[in-house]
């Protein structure tokens, strides 16, 4: 596969008949990958640079599959005595289920289904991991606007387009023995993800001049908006 042009070939993961119990399998995998590929990193490092110790931040998680960020989210707020409201939003009914299952009873994160438009304002922080390699250019270009006019600050942790990490990609997952579906869309979405000089036209369409475009350790291009007083 050319990784010249991003791929648009749809992920088995989202096929609307895919059995519950399936994705379940596929995105508990898929939270071991993130644990592998440090996946969590770029967002905790965000959090750091906007967080205030004993100042309540309110975050939004857009597309949180199995939660296993919005947990680690938990966990590093309660070391760093951050009050938080940490909710999760997804459009999969599949990924409330999931999540609920692989979180524990005392948690106080709040998992819904529906549409991350939907959520209303006033967000201290939202994230997305994962997840813009999922939407085509149009629907990227309205989420960037809608985190831009309904967060203070947000952070998009998402794959980059890399030649090492599509040809090393069907070793790792073959050795660590993920789930099919995981081995077949882990592939795919790296070449459905983006590549630095893509975002700057996305930004711009979205009439975004103050995100900064990153990369971060392995294989990670991330774009990022502070709020003004950070």
């Amino acid at each position: 596969m050319s990784l010249r042009h991003r791929a648009e070939d749809p992920e088995l993961m989202d096929a609307d008949d895919l059995d519950a119990d399936v994705y379940a399998a596929v995105v508990a995998d898929l939270a071991r990958v993130n644990r592998v590929t440090l996946a969590a990193r770029p967002t905790l490092a965000f959090l750091d640079r906007i967080a205030q110790r004993g100042r309540r931040l309110r975050l939004l998680d857009i597309g949180f599959g199995d939660g296993d960020m919005l947990r680690r989210i938990e966990r590093w707020a309660a070391k760093r005595v951050v009050p938080v409201e940490l909710v999760g939003i997804d459009l999969n009914p599949r990924s409330e289920r999931a999540a609920r299952a692989h979180t524990p009873a005392n948690s106080a994160i709040r998992y819904v289904t529906g549409d991350y438009a939907d959520m209303g304002g006033g967000w201290d922080a939202a994230i997305s991991s994962l997840v813009a390699h999922h939407m085509t250019p149009g629907e990227l270009v309205a989420f960037l606007r809608w985190m831009q006019d309904h967060a203070a600050s947000w952070l998009v942790n998402d794959l980059h387009r890399h030649g090492f990490a599509h040809a090393g990609w069907p070793l790792l997952a073959g050795l660590a023995r993920w789930h099919p579906i995981v081995r077949a869309d882990g592939h795919l979405s790296i070449a459905r993800s983006f590549r630095p000089a893509e975002w700057p036209p996305l930004l711009a369409a979205a009439g975004i001049d103050d995100a900064r475009i990153f990369r971060a350790f392995p294989f990670r291009l991330c774009v990022e908006r502070l709020c003004k007083t950070h």
